[in-house]
């Protein structure tokens, strides 16, 4: 009953919010955000527990301004995934500004593959779609696998319609793909911030022992595919803005496995250097560092993941995530 009123909520949100005029959307958005924060529900109160560690010293009145300005950020993402599918290309282009995104367009236009590794920040479907409708990039990325099935479907059949490939993180099966891709000078795009597998790298994050998927490294060793870690942010104005940090390179000694590590440190230590600047715009309503985790027994070996929502959304608990 739940998965099912899950998948109806969310089809009421693309088909209703999409209707609305943008001022109107933009002020449900705040509203539900609003509504939320106030509820403190476990996503709220995760967020909260997040941010603590992101901004260290913070006193119980800061967390609060962060967390509401948090949950209205989160809300914005939604508020614009609903409508982007009638979002015109002239929209989207000038939706999106990006500093150093030469780092990205000049490798492939060398003819290398790259892969994009971004957190949770900002809104990753607007990016993507100003990579395919704005600058003519296609690109693959991996989404989890949703319960209902028709959920996991719609959330495909969306960030199709946007102009992305999108392959189900199912084990390993997804890796060869996203290797060919990039052997060919293509582009892979994964949200990289929070290891959905047995497989990840223990990385220090804001000074406290955290699991990242080691996929987006791996895929470099092995393709020669070039990774750049990337962030996200809104301000008080309707553009978001973005960076493309330089290169992750792979260190000339060690073990395939001590490579892996260290080039996924070096992508968590920009992630953290964009999360500092902007950590309202981190949706991490879930549990992500090592002491809050409790063992996993998963077999999976992911590449990194865009997970879509598997639960109540915003204003749910540790299941409301994309």
């Amino acid at each position: 009953m739940r998965e099912r009123m899950t998948d109806t909520l969310y089809g009421l949100g693309w088909g209703a919010v999409k209707r609305l005029p943008e001022p109107a959307a933009a002020a449900l958005g705040r509203t539900i955000a609003d509504a939320a924060w106030r509820r403190r529900g476990q996503g709220v109160l995760r967020l909260e527990a997040n941010y603590a560690r992101v901004v260290p010293g913070a006193g119980p009145e800061r967390l609060a301004e962060l967390s509401r300005a948090g949950m209205r950020s989160y809300l914005r993402y939604w508020m614009e995934s609903f409508r982007l599918p009638v979002w015109d290309a002239a929209r989207i282009r000038g939706g999106v500004e990006v500093t150093d995104l030469h780092r990205l367009t000049d490798t492939l236009g060398s003819g290398r593959g790259v892969i994009l590794a971004l957190p949770h920040m900002g809104n990753w479907d607007l990016a993507g779609a100003y990579l395919t409708t704005g600058l003519g990039i296609p690109f693959t990325t991996v989404a989890e696998r949703l319960r209902p099935e028709t959920l996991y479907d719609r959330f495909v059949a969306y960030r199709e319609g946007l102009g992305m490939e999108v392959l189900p993180h199912t084990g390993g099966a997804a890796f060869g793909t996203l290797a060919r891709r990039l052997r060919a000078g293509g582009l892979v795009a994964l949200v990289a911030d929070r290891d959905l597998s047995s497989s990840g790298v223990e990385v220090d994050f804001f000074g406290e022992p955290a699991r990242m998927p080691a996929g987006p490294a791996m895929l470099a060793m092995q393709t020669g595919a070039v990774l750049l870690p990337a962030y996200l942010w809104f301000d008080e104005t309707p553009v978001m803005k973005g960076r493309v940090l330089p290169p992750v390179q792979a260190p000339a000694e060690g073990t395939r496995k001590e490579k892996a590590a260290a080039m996924t440190q070096a992508v968590a230590d920009g992630f953290a250097a964009g999360i500092a600047e902007h950590p309202e715009d981190w949706h991490m309503l879930q549990r992500l560092w090592s002491a809050d985790l409790a063992p996993r027994t998963g077999t999976e070996t992911g590449a990194g993941t865009e997970p879509g929502p598997a639960g109540p959304g915003p204003a749910g608990g540790e299941a409301g995530k994309r």
